[in-house]
């Protein structure tokens, strides 16, 4: 069980739509830590640690919400933070 972490900026209808608030309950759902916000751009920024396919169950999920409309997806490989707890929304 590698874990990776990964920065991803998502846009389309992403702010006001209950998006970092579905990606914090999935992160908890599927175990992955980081943390994501709101971008002054309209995009939501983010980074993820965990399971690579976990990460790609919570993209999966976004992408099916009724509400939400990626229209595309930035990203980018990092290294891993071993002291990393839980998944944050900032504000």
């Amino acid at each position: 069980m590698e874990m990776i972490r990964e920065h991803l900026i998502f846009t389309g209808r992403v702010q006001g739509v209950g998006f970092r608030f579905r990606a914090k309950c999935l992160a908890n759902h599927y175990g992955v830590t980081g943390w994501i916000q709101n971008n002054y751009d309209g995009s939501v920024e983010t980074q993820m640690q965990g399971r690579e396919e976990c990460i790609d169950m919570i993209i999966q999920s976004l992408q099916q919400d009724d509400y939400i409309r990626i229209d595309w997806i930035t990203r980018e490989r990092m290294e891993t933070n071993p002291k990393e707890r839980g998944f944050a929304v900032k504000y």
